[in-house]
């Protein structure tokens, strides 16, 4: 398995984005992190300026300005947009990512993905078009 760092980005004031509610955060940065739980559904669009751990499943589109991180009980039925990403449950829709981004041996993407690098670990499986490298 690969070792992935992730630099943290400035933070930007939360609010809406392109429709999108957005979660607030506090003062600094490394504070920041958004959980989903599982059990818990979020239907429409979700957006975050900060980190997000999704255990529970989003209905719609998912955006993170930061680090991204799908648990094995995570589900996303739409498009994930974010900067860095670790994923280990479901996407149903197209995965963006401007950085990295980590397949997990339990990941299952249906949809096409664009990064700028990808790891992936034996098991993790997907089915679209894929397209490394470059401007994600």
């Amino acid at each position: 398995m690969a070792a992935i760092s992730f630099k943290p980005k400035t933070k930007e004031d939360a609010g809406e984005v392109s429709g999108l509610k957005v979660a607030a955060s506090s003062a600094r940065a490394s504070d920041g992190n958004c959980v989903v739980s599982k059990g818990t559904l979020i239907e429409g669009g979700f957006a975050s300026s900060e980190n997000i751990r999704l255990d529970g499943r989003v209905s719609g589109t998912l955006k993170c300005e930061k680090r991204l991180v799908i648990g094995e009980a995570g589900q996303v039925d739409g498009q994930v947009t974010a900067a860095e990403a670790v994923i280990m449950g479901a996407v149903m829709g197209d995965v963006v990512i401007s950085g990295s981004l980590h397949l997990m041996n339990t990941a299952k993407i249906q949809g096409d993905i664009t990064a700028k690098f990808l790891v992936v670990d034996e098991g993790a499986t997907y089915n679209g078009k894929c397209q490394i490298g470059g401007k994600g």
